[in-house]
């Protein structure tokens, strides 16, 4: 017999005298499953009322995640928005008064502008003036809007 088939005999006898083994482990495992699916059905009935409120409260849970990532996540970012700058040159508006357009678009008011860009609030009631003359708006909704039609924000 040559080597090769002294080894191959040799694994072949061992795996033979492992086999029980294999076959009681097995035999504990399944009696471990067995005993613990029982002790989960013996849990399951006594806590059912408990395990029902859980499972609710769980997809209560999920539901409120997802609707707060929904609702609260953040907005793409403007600051790659360049605007429309032919819009921008023919209605002859400056840099400043497109920050003041942008900032009014935020909602802020002409005193958290002022504080913003460290003017004087009577100078943003100015750039608000002429940014509502250049749009052809009466109130601070209509230049908006006019803007946004222009594709000048976003």
């Amino acid at each position: 017999m040559g080597q090769k088939t002294q080894k191959k005999q040799g694994l072949a006898d061992r795996l033979r005298a492992a086999r029980p083994v294999f076959l009681y482990g097995a035999i504990l495992a399944a009696g471990t499953f067995l005993l613990s699916w029982l002790d989960y059905q013996r849990f399951a009935r006594s806590f059912a009322g408990e395990i029902q409120i859980f499972l609710v409260a769980a997809l209560f849970m999920a539901l409120g995640i997802w609707a707060g990532a929904r609702l609260f996540a953040p907005r793409p970012s403007s600051k790659d928005f360049s605007g429309n700058p032919e819009a921008q040159r023919t209605l002859g508006l400056s840099e400043r008064e497109m920050q003041v357009l942008g900032l009014i678009a935020d909602g802020l008011a002409n005193k958290e502008i002022a504080a913003r860009l460290n003017v004087s609030p009577n100078t943003v009631k100015t750039h608000v003036a002429r940014l509502l003359e250049k749009l052809g708006a009466r109130r601070r909704t209509e230049a908006l809007a006019r803007a946004r039609d222009l594709g000048m924000l976003p």
